[in-house]
């Protein structure tokens, strides 16, 4: 098999990496009500806050990193007036502010962009081709079909919203989530009163296929409207799907359109999936043999809902529910966490790490549902003994509530934004006024002490768009060349594939990692240089087609990534 020698066209900025970080003071509450450590020093190499930009106009409720650097952002559209205008002055029926901005993460700039209906509870999938695909939505948005295409020229500078007219969703679709598959569909399932789900593209007059993995009359009737909000998928390395809806787990073959089996639920009496919003990780992948781990965290207590509409706001999970599916008869393994948490975003960094951030410790999801914000993140470390895995990183000063959001981006820094606890935008006299902001979380491994240990790709650049992003095939193998201060040893190096993930009310979708088989490690010229030959995830299942960002991690310090593609040549 032939092996490509690889650079990359462009290339200009750097960063990233993990330390094993001391034990840090028991959670308490302050007297303003927010949950943080009780010790206010904040912790050495906790991670670092950063703020990007103090108003985008709107509230980052939909995320979503594009190939090139560019991050889109939404808010709904009937959550009144933005504080930015729509592009060329224009006007809709509602009104003439913009509820979506495209935001440049290596400059902090952006311009508004156009909804044309409303994405309340919209679900989204990064195309094979670039495109960002949004699905359903609220009210006159419910069938919508909505593509951004960041890449194509000449256009791509004043790109906007394109909404599908002619072939709209089979079913009406609030609340639902979007899969990618290996053949380069986009799976649609679940959403309000809606147990079924339909595939993009659509084929014309197509139905959508019924789908009650719930079980039993009893089953739904308890669980009322909430049975398929926001459900969780992970796509396994076997090309079925995990689904998990608030407490029930099922997986689905997709090409046969049947549960295949059912998973016992989390043994812990929480609820899950929105709007009792705990949040969900298919943890890295590592070839060659890729064993798949779901972890679950958060979430909320049963009857929370009824209870915050009553003025009482019920604690918070506190657990995490990890299962191992590659075992014979798998089972949920409970673990603490230093936080209780609900509304919080679960974000893959490079690492294999992950970082769980936003969110409250009373409460669930929804407008004035919850209280006491948990401002610090936590970072899990998958890789070591249960007893150390969880550790609290520093604290923001900015409540991230109901509609607050988080993503990885190129440079390994995690994208913060949203928080609109308010059925519109509330800027006083409230306790958690909305937020437009955008900050961004350093996590440990960004710190100045680990730069002699950060790689640097030969010739690549993450943040901007390449003249031509480079394509891989399945099973090719590549040769990457990097350079670093101190190299500490050839079994140091990963290379690591990150899919950008639609992020929404708690839920990543599509958020993939995906350690590299590496084939050799060899040092070049000039000194501090290397090669790292790597071979291509071997199957669509295990990375479906589309851009990643690709990272070179050397002793625990991810580089900054470069955009690649992969498959459907």
């Amino acid at each position: 098999m032939a092996i490509k020698n690889f650079s990359f066209p462009l290339f200009f900025f750097l960063i990233s990496v993990v330390s094993h970080l001391p034990g840090v003071a028991s959670p308490a509450s302050g007297v303003d009500g927010f949950q943080r450590i009780s010790n206010a020093v904040d912790v050495p190499n906790g991670g670092s806050w950063h703020m990007l930009h103090r108003s985008i106009g709107i509230s980052a409720m939909h995320m979503q990193l594009l190939p090139g650097g560019k991050l889109i952002v939404s808010d709904r559209t009937g959550a009144g007036l933005s504080k930015i205008s729509l592009p060329g002055g224009r006007c809709l029926k509602k009104d003439c502010t913009a509820h979506s901005v495209l935001f440049d993460v290596a400059d902090s700039t952006f311009r508004p962009l156009t909804l044309l209906t409303d994405n309340l509870g919209s679900a989204g999938a990064l195309l094979p081709n670039g495109s960002l695909l949004q699905t359903g939505g609220f009210d006159d948005g419910e069938l919508a079909v909505r593509a951004f295409d960041p890449l194509s020229s000449p256009t791509a500078a004043g790109a906007d919203w394109v909404e599908q007219h002619s072939n709209p969703l089979a079913a009406g679709r609030s609340y639902a989530s979007d899969q990618i598959l290996p053949d380069g569909r986009v799976l649609v399932l679940g959403g309000l009163r809606q147990l079924s789900y339909e595939f993009f593209p659509r084929q014309e007059n197509s139905s959508a296929v019924h789908f009650d993995f719930l079980g039993g009359k009893s089953d739904r009737e308890s669980m009322g409207e909430e049975s398929l909000l926001y459900p969780f998928l992970h796509l396994l390395p076997d090309g079925t799907l995990f689904v998990f809806a608030n407490n029930h787990v099922a997986i689905l073959d997709v090409s046969l359109r049947r549960v295949i089996r059912r998973l016992p639920s989390v043994p812990d009496g929480f609820r899950r999936s929105y709007p009792s919003s705990g949040s969900s990780v298919l943890l890295r992948l590592s070839l060659p043999n890729p064993d798949p781990e779901i972890l679950i965290c958060g979430g909320a207590a049963l009857g929370a809902d009824e209870a915050a509409v009553n003025g009482t706001f019920l604690t918070s999970a506190d657990t995490c529910g990890l299962i191992a599916l590659q075992r014979d008869d798998p089972s949920w393994v409970i673990q603490e966490m230093p936080l209780p948490r609900v509304m919080g975003d679960m974000v893959l960094l490079p690492t294999g790490d992950v970082l769980i951030i936003n969110g409250a410790s009373a409460g669930t999801a929804g407008a004035e549902m919850a209280r006491k914000p948990v401002l610090n993140p936590i970072l899990y470390r998958p890789g070591l003994p249960t007893v150390s895995r969880f550790v609290v990183m520093n604290h923001s000063p900015i409540p991230r509530l109901y509609g607050s959001t988080a993503a990885l981006d190129t440079y390994g820094r995690v994208l913060v934004g949203g928080s609109n606890p308010h059925d519109g935008y509330v800027f006083s006299d409230v306790t958690f006024p909305t937020d437009l902001s955008i900050e961004a979380f350093h996590p440990p491994y960004m710190d100045a002490l680990f730069s002699a240990l950060r790689p640097r790709i030969i010739g690549g650049g993450g943040g901007l768009v390449a003249v031509v992003m480079p394509r891989f095939d399945y099973d090719e193998r590549v040769t990457l060349p990097f350079e670093v201060g101190m190299f500490r040893d050839p079994q140091a190096v990963e290379v690591v594939l990150v899919a950008p993930t639609f992020v929404t009310h708690s839920v990543g979708m599509n958020q993939r990692a995906v350690a590299l088989q590496v084939e050799r490690v060899e040092s070049s010229s000039p000194p501090l240089n290397y090669d790292v030959e790597v071979r291509v995830p071997p199957s669509p299942a295990i990375a479906p087609p589309g851009y990643y960002m690709l990272f070179v991690v050397h002793a625990g310090v991810p580089s900054e990534a470069v955009w690649v593609r992969i498959g459907l040549h």
